[in-house]
């Protein structure tokens, strides 16, 4: 436990990583600042002094999730013409389910301030789905100059499929739902058809 006074480091990622091991251990409903900052091990009130409140907390911890993703996807471009197609947009799809990634978004969507808070951040530009699926259709374009996707792929369609069942995947996934990871898999690998 962190004395009180004590400057702790990396408040931010340090309650972000504390509430997913309590999400992923002990589901969205043990969620709560007391459990988080427990979990942290730090002071109770610490959690409250960096947020306004628990559903900024959650809200910001959702928007910071995202945008690592994003930022994965937007590395995608990076690797055209490298590993295989299917695997590196497996990589970004399988990163929104990183981390409780299905259980911190239904946290997020019980709790309609965090909801609000979310929503308004995205509509302000902050990386979101919209993100991820602007990279993919970038990527994708990338390996059809390069010859590894067929030319009669769309790729619009084809991140639009990708992200929106990485959506649906994790508005409908709890603690005790089957992994939804293999359905992405096979969605991937499904939408590129041995063109990676």
């Amino acid at each position: 436990m962190s004395p009180r006074g004590v400057a702790t480091p990396d408040v931010r990622e340090r309650l972000f990583a504390a509430a997913e091991r309590v999400v992923e251990r002990d589901g969205p409903g043990a969620l709560t600042s007391r459990s988080v900052t427990t979990e942290a091990g730090c002071a109770k009130g610490l959690l409250h002094a960096h947020f306004a409140g628990f559903d900024e907390f959650v809200a910001e911890l959702c928007l910071d999730r995202f945008a690592g993703t994003a930022a994965k996807a937007q590395a995608l471009s990076g690797l055209a013409g490298q590993g295989t197609v299917a695997r590196n947009l497996e990589t970004v799809a399988l990163a929104l389910f990183d981390s409780g990634g299905p259980a911190i978004s239904g946290l997020a969507m019980t709790r309609p301030a965090a909801a609000l808070r979310i929503r308004k951040a995205l509509e302000g530009g902050a990386p979101g789905f919209t993100a991820i699926q602007e990279a993919i259709t970038g990527y994708l374009k990338d390996e059809q100059k390069l010859g590894r996707v067929a030319e009669d792929v769309d790729p619009c369609t084809v991140s639009l499929a990708i992200v929106g069942t990485a959506h649906h995947l994790l508005m409908t996934s709890w603690p005790g739902t089957p992994d939804p990871r293999p359905p992405m898999t096979r969605l991937v690998a499904a939408l590129v058809d041995g063109n990676s």
